[in-house]
């Protein structure tokens, strides 16, 4: 049972003030660095002018709680507040523009104290603590596909995993209800089932003496028949209905010469099949093999076909090779597909014989249990199997059978799931075993479990050197289960799930049909599949000349000279289109049913791509003033002009709503277009720090000189994605590592994944 639940928590920063000492040298004598701000002197008075009259009390705007006369080593104490301070001061968001505003001297001195004081002892920044965590319905899935090579997807039928910091693998709130209990105990069974496929038939058996058999190299000897010589030895047997049975006959040899006995069975004249004979007289072996029967009687025969004798000579003593039949059986009709597994041959190579089940199912459930628990798995928890096992054993179900039923209570430990990293009591940061740095990898890569290569890295311990660390991501990235990422974190960071409950009104938009909202994603999910498969620079999802369209979509575009339903990759060179901003799906998801949504654009850019979510809105303010004051005749532009004259909707909609309006020329379902009815579409803006654009072309511009915003912002929610858990200040100086890597590797998609994996939170946690 799992013992504990690990729970989150944000250690305090403490500020270590530096002193920085100008150096002479012969050929120049450089100038004293600029002393950092004091936070009493320089920082406090401005904070007390311009923020404590808005920020006070329990109803502080965007929970931003500022207090008059407050000192540093308050303030450092609640680093993700000042961090959210230093964005809004630095993009003039704050004060909002009816309030008196600080001097751009006074904004620089403010940001700078807060990116010095903050990330003055990176040395000190703890790498954070993931909640013990379940694995979510995606994970499931791919883990029971890659662990038992099964088709089914049992975690369709689960609840919906809940979501938090944008993803639905976050420790925190990736809780086990009742139902969900029920529904992995139901999916255990499910997928074993289709795993370890267990005839549920009656069997017919004859024992071996009593087969019939023609005199001279066969007699009965012991129950069974043994083989002498060359001969063949039949049985009788009633095929009821048709369809597919098994053919079971227990065996084992006397060996001699170079080859095990070899046993040829017939179904009537047909041969069908010849077995190699590995087991020794006294622990005779189960070979079995699958057939096709038509109904009636029925006759199976088992010839011995490689008699072998040397005589003895010269002080050696004889060599006989013998077979002996100890039974033969016939089971089915089979309800399912006989044909067993892939899985099950490797599980259950063959079925031991007696009294030996026992020492077989011990050596093979470890081996899958390991694999499960993505550790090797302890004594105890493996004689708690084996009792599982003997119970199945003494219940008469058959080796299979007690095997499947085994490998079900795997499938229900916690140890498969969840993604235990358990630490001991007052355990400092510790660095991860490589069993557990091996999951965090591959759940990272593909949301699934090891396999076999990244298994056996993690054991012999290799896989805690670099080098061989960037091999294995190398690799991983070139496997195509890597493709987890775009299913899962690009479709969440693009938000693009909710494209599925997207209906715009069927009148004013009746070319919009499932097809097209299919090709739509496809479109958003192969951008980032090539940036991510072809190692190209992540600016491309802000701007790029290219994108991906069949012909229904690119008709949509207008994008001429593309036909047939396959998607393909087109140059965007002299069209509107390029970047992700400009795709159809994410134009979609950020409109309303009838009309674009400059408001829901702008969030969604502050949100997903510059990593800047604005607060909720005030309580009872509507997404536009309506009725008698709000003249019908109005442009969207100016309906939003006069929601934006309320002081407490301007502060967040200045920028929020300008950047929405770069892509007023792209309708509610992404189709290009000049006028919205009569109205001219103006899609000029003026952004708070006085920037101004028009039209997407040139806000895209605007986006790619803030390439360093945007990076952190993907940084974050990579790392968010490949921690399971949210971001905090404490995490400032290690996605500035990242970033910076990504920098000087022209920012590369590898070079961020390769950063986030050497990174300190990826690589270890804080105790408890």
């Amino acid at each position: 049972m799992v013992k504990n639940w690990l729970s989150f928590s944000v250690g305090s920063l403490l500020f270590v003030g530096a002193v920085a000492i100008p150096r002479d040298t012969a050929a120049q004598k450089k100038p004293a660095p600029t002393p950092s701000p004091s936070f009493s002197t320089d920082v406090a008075p401005i904070v007390d002018k311009y923020c404590v009259k808005c920020h006070a009390g329990d109803a502080a705007p965007g929970g931003v709680r500022l207090t008059k006369g407050m000192t540093g080593t308050a303030a450092l104490k609640n680093a993700s507040v000042w961090s959210r301070v230093a964005k809004a001061i630095s993009e003039k968001r704050m004060p909002p523009p009816q309030s008196p505003q600080p001097t751009e001297t006074q904004r620089k001195t403010m940001t700078r104290w807060i990116d010095t004081s903050f990330s003055a002892n990176c040395n000190l920044a703890d790498p954070g603590k993931v909640t013990l965590r379940r694995l979510n319905r995606e994970e499931y899935n791919n883990s029971v596909r890659d662990l038992l090579g099964v088709s089914v997807r049992p975690a369709d039928d689960f609840p919906n995993d809940d979501v938090g910091y944008g993803f639905d693998n976050i420790g925190d709130v990736l809780s086990m209800s009742p139902l969900l209990m029920e529904k992995y105990l139901t999916a255990s069974e499910q997928v074993m089932k289709e795993a370890i496929r267990v005839p549920k038939v009656a069997t017919q058996t004859v024992l071996g003496d009593s087969m019939a058999y023609s005199a001279g190299g066969i007699t009965a000897v012991d129950n069974a028949l043994e083989y002498s010589g060359q001969g063949m030895a039949s049985a009788q047997f009633k095929v009821k209905t048709p369809g597919w049975y098994r053919i079971q006959v227990r065996a084992s040899e006397d060996h001699a010469g170079p080859d095990n006995a070899k046993l040829e069975v017939k179904v009537g004249r047909d041969l069908v099949t010849t077995f190699t004979v590995t087991s020794p007289r006294r622990k005779p072996g189960i070979y079995a093999v699958p057939v096709h029967m038509v109904a009636g009687d029925v006759t199976l025969s088992v010839a011995f076909v490689n008699d072998y004798y040397v005589a003895a000579q010269n002080g050696k003593p004889f060599e006989d090779r013998n077979a002996y039949v100890y039974s033969v059986e016939l089971i089915g009709p089979i309800e399912d597909n006989p044909i067993r597994t892939e899985f099950q041959r490797r599980l259950i190579p063959e079925i031991p014989a007696k009294g030996s089940e026992e020492v077989e199912a011990r050596k093979n459930l470890e081996w899958f249990a390991s694999r499960a628990y993505r550790r090797p798995i302890m004594t105890e928890e493996l004689d708690r199997l084996m009792k599982v096992f003997q119970m199945g054993m003494r219940g008469g179900d058959g080796y299979e059978r007690a095997m499947q039923v085994s490998c079900q209570a795997v499938l229900c430990n916690p140890n498969f799931l969840f993604r235990v990293e358990l630490d001991a009591a007052n355990q400092p940061a510790r660095s991860l075993n490589s069993y557990e740095l091996a999951s965090r990898l591959s759940y990272f890569l593909w949301s699934s479990l090891p396999d076999e290569t990244l298994y056996a890295t993690a054991k012999s311990g290799d896989l805690l050197k670099p080098e061989i660390m960037k091999e294995q991501v190398a690799r991983m990235m070139k496997d195509p289960r890597s493709a987890a990422i775009i299913d899962n974190f690009a479709m969440q960071w693009l938000q693009l799930r909710k494209i599925y409950n997207f209906q715009p009104d069927k009148k004013l938009f009746p070319d919009y049909n499932p097809d097209l909202m299919n090709a739509m994603i496809d479109e958003s999910k192969m951008t980032f599949a090539h940036v991510m498969s072809e190692d190209r620079p992540i600016l491309e999802f802000i701007d790029s000349k290219y994108t991906f369209v069949n012909e229904a979509l690119a008709k949509h575009y207008g994008i001429p000279g593309v036909t047939g339903d396959a998607m393909r990759l087109v140059s965007t060179v002299g069209t509107p289109r390029g970047g992700v901003l400009t795709q159809g799906a994410v134009l979609a998801i950020t409109s309303n049913p009838s009309r674009t949504s400059p408001t829901k654009r702008g969030k969604w850019i502050l949100e997903q791509i510059l990593g800047s979510p604005p607060p909720p809105p005030p309580p009872g303010v509507g997404d536009l003033a309506e009725g008698s004051k709000v003249d019908s005749s109005l442009s969207l532009r100016q309906k939003m002009e006069v929601h934006r004259k309320n002081p407490a909707c301007a502060t967040c909609h200045t920028k929020m709503d300008a950047l929405g309006f770069g892509f007023e020329n792209f309708d509610a379902v992404g189709r290009w277009r000049t006028k919205d009815g009569t109205l001219t579409i103006d899609s000029t803006a003026t952004l708070p720090d006085g920037k101004k654009f028009s039209g997407p072309a040139q806000l895209k511009a605007v986006l790619m000189g803030n390439r360093k915003e945007f990076t952190v912002s993907f940084v974050e929610k990579l790392m968010t994605f490949a921690l399971g858990r949210g971001m905090n200040a404490n995490d400032k100086c290690f996605v500035d590592d990242v970033v910076k890597r990504a920098e000087s590797n022209g920012y590369k998609f590898s070079a961020i994944v390769q950063g986030i994996v050497a990174s300190e939170p990826f690589r270890k946690r804080k105790g408890e």
